[in-house]
């Protein structure tokens, strides 16, 4: 993002408290809400979250800022030293400056959501895109109303093609930053159980994540998975052209054959039956993260070859069931930036297939926001987890009592491990002890109970 002040000012039909030629014709080179990364030239955005973001006003002025954002109830403290462009909400402020300039670059916008599956699926398309277009894609989870705008301004001029990842944990989120961003794509992985604790049951959700397509332009498209009823059911009601993905034969690009191996997973399809398509990914459900992404690889003619090719090597972001080598020769599989039942049954049952001359040890943290049934679903995970297979289990979290409590008849105690939620240093410091460097080591958690934490000290070089 390169602008002037006197455009941003415009743009968003602000104040300036010193509005000179000088202060209007000077340019900003970015945006930054966290004053520990700002770079000089940036544009400083003070939300109001735990802290308040006017209260950093003065870092951001060491780090080089150009200029701030500056909420109009704080006019009695205006900064001195650079320009405060003033607003009634700084936030909404630099969602109104994402909109004006995702309207100037004008590139075409593939918008993706889904209980699971969002983030792959978003980097597939951008790797599939990649070498045709210039693309944009949202930055490892910047998919809420404040990483939507982020992403959007991080675009540089000559971007031909924005991959924006949306999330959502109540009703109307999508709707806003659908509208926002205006798609030309709107995807929908999956409908799963995240987020049930707000919506009540995944009809519900089924309905918040159709809100990816109020935005969506009159000839855009709208790419969901054909295998779930509650997507079929809705896509009758919305009038774009759609493509479905899945395993059933009625989808417009289907799985035919599949083969799961521990560092990549392989596939046909119906569109390709003699063409076998690779993914550096374990995990049988990655495939129909890729059908996705396929199929807005057709929708833009980007050429069969080139759509394996990119599937083959794309980069998968940190912490997405990321193969790593721990500090005593141990595989480590980290899963660890969210999970619910469904996401963490399938990562447990390809981990359960691994080939491994050592122990299997399954790592696994509360899953947050499931509601009033979530003893339940935790307790559920039992169907994953075969004691034959998988030889040792840490638990952690207040709800992984209910796991627990089913895995205790199956497991001898000293191959059964529950923590409380604050005694994460002590899981830490039991499997460090426990581990061999023969073993395989699973960890999946919601990003709330920090099982980077413990992934980070498996890493660590000791000194």
């Amino acid at each position: 993002m390169k602008m002037t002040i006197g455009e941003i000012v415009k743009a968003i039909d602000a104040d300036l408290d010193n509005e000179t030629d000088d202060v209007l014709q000077t340019e900003v080179n970015g945006v930054c809400f966290d004053t520990r990364k700002i770079q000089p030239g940036q544009l400083f955005v003070p939300l109001k979250g735990a802290h308040d973001g006017h209260d950093f006003v003065d870092s951001a002025i060491k780090g080089g800022a150009a200029a701030t954002l500056w909420a109009s109830d704080h006019a009695n403290r205006l900064p001195l030293a650079i320009p405060a462009v003033v607003v009634a909400d700084p936030l909404a402020a630099f969602q109104e400056l994402s909109r004006y300039y995702l309207s100037k670059i004008n590139p075409r916008v593939i918008a993706v959501t889904g209980s699971n599956g969002k983030t792959t699926t978003k980097d597939m398309i951008a790797a599939i895109l990649g070498d045709e277009f210039h693309v944009t894609k949202t930055f490892d989870n910047f998919n809420n109303e404040i990483g939507v705008p982020y992403t959007i301004l991080q675009m540089e001029s000559n971007t031909e093609f924005l991959v924006v990842e949306m999330g959502m944990d109540r009703p109307g989120q999508l709707d806003f930053l659908s509208r926002l961003v205006q798609p030309d794509v709107a995807i929908i992985t999956m409908i799963g159980e995240a987020h049930i604790e707000f919506f009540g049951t995944r009809d519900k959700i089924a309905d918040a994540k159709m809100e990816i397509t109020h935005g969506l332009k009159e000839d855009g498209y709208f790419i969901y998975d054909g295998d779930e009823p509650l997507l079929t059911e809705r896509a009758k009601q919305v009038n774009f052209a759609q493509r479905t993905f899945g395993r059933k034969n009625t989808n417009d690009v289907y799985a035919t054959a599949t083969s799961d191996g521990q560092f990549e997973t392989r596939f046909t399809t119906n569109i390709w039956p003699d063409q076998s398509i690779t993914i550096p990914m374990m995990g049988d459900y990655n495939v129909n993260n890729a059908l996705a992404a396929i199929s807005v690889g057709q929708i833009y003619q980007i050429p069969q070859l080139e759509i394996v090719q990119k599937l083959a090597h794309f980069q998968v972001t940190k912490n997405r069931t990321e193969w790593l080598t721990g500090n005593r020769g141990e595989k480590i599989l980290s899963d660890v930036y969210n999970s619910n039942p469904t996401a963490a049954k399938e990562v447990l049952n390809a981990f359960s297939r691994t080939k491994t001359d050592g122990r299997r040890i399954a790592v696994l943290g509360d899953m947050l926001e499931l509601g009033e049934k979530s003893p339940e679903m935790h307790a559920s995970l039992k169907q994953a987890i075969d004691p034959t297979v998988i030889s040792v289990v840490y638990l952690i979290g207040e709800d992984m009592q209910a796991l627990y409590q089913q895995l205790k008849p199956v497991f001898a105690p000293e191959n059964l491990h529950y923590y409380h939620a604050d005694q994460l240093d002590q899981l830490t410091a039991d499997l460090q002890a426990d581990i061999q460097s023969t073993d395989e080591v699973m960890l999946k958690a919601s990003h709330g109970i920090h099982l980077e934490n413990v992934v980070k000290k498996m890493l660590a070089k000791s000194e």
